[in-house]
């Protein structure tokens, strides 16, 4: 008969080493050149649909974000500068923090309202609601 330290480590070793945490929201990674003196975003419509997001709403954001000015032409973003794709990415991150997942629950089941004056996020999952900064 085993003592309980050797059942522990019979358990043990049939325990996974590492847990993988999966979760059904993935961020979306724009696609971005540089060309000359201006940053291209080809599929900006495409991430800001998988946000739940207007296209507008993702445009000003990043323009606001890198400092420059921006113009669309078929379904394309042109920004002024050279920004790298990873530059680019990392700004649509604070945008999904700020404007997409939720604060209390975390998920990206979140819509923007306005209730007068106010531009809020509220979250379809959790109910919670709450200010956000005006873009």
């Amino acid at each position: 008969m085993k003592n309980y330290e050797d059942m522990l480590k019979d358990g043990l070793k049939n325990v996974p080493k590492t847990t993988v945490a999966t979760t059904r929201f993935e961020a979306p990674r724009a696609k971005s050149m540089i060309q000359g003196n201006k940053t291209i975003i080809t599929n900006i419509f495409e991430v800001a649909n998988k946000l739940r997001r207007e296209p507008k709403h993702l445009i000003k954001f990043l323009s606001l974000e890198l400092a420059t000015s921006y113009d669309v032409k078929d379904n394309k973003v042109f920004y002024i500068g050279n920004f790298t794709p990873d530059h680019v990415n990392k700004k649509i991150d604070s945008y999904i923090k700020a404007y997409v997942l939720c604060k209390e629950c975390d998920r990206p089941d979140t819509k923007l309202v306005n209730e007068g004056d106010r531009n809020l996020i509220k979250c379809e999952a959790c109910g919670a609601k709450y200010h956000i900064k005006k873009v």
